[in-house]
């Protein structure tokens, strides 16, 4: 899996993960993909370091740098609006 594409389902995870706190499924999910990160690609730390009305400012660090990445906030919060508008996830 290509580092972007595991850190927007990171991204998207992360979003349920913090919004539905007592999600099991969820937070093993994010953890997967944290797990993505780390073993397929040297991240060290991933965090949400800014974000504004359009765009989630995501800081990976590596041991051997630092990089930010971009991505649209609509479709990083699309799978939180689609579990949050299907009465069957909720409960």
């Amino acid at each position: 899996m290509k580092l972007e594409d595991a850190l927007f389902n990171w991204l998207q995870i992360d979003r349920v993960a913090e919004a539905r706190p007592d999600d099991r499924a969820a937070l093993d999910t994010r953890d997967f993909f944290l797990q993505v990160l780390q073993e397929d690609h040297g991240v060290v730390r991933v965090s949400v370091s800014a974000e504004d009305a359009t765009m989630i400012h995501v800081r990976v660090e590596k041991e051997s740098g630092m990089k930010l990445f971009f991505f649209d906030r609509e479709a990083a919060e699309g799978l939180l609006h689609d579990i949050v508008a299907n009465p069957r996830y909720q409960g």
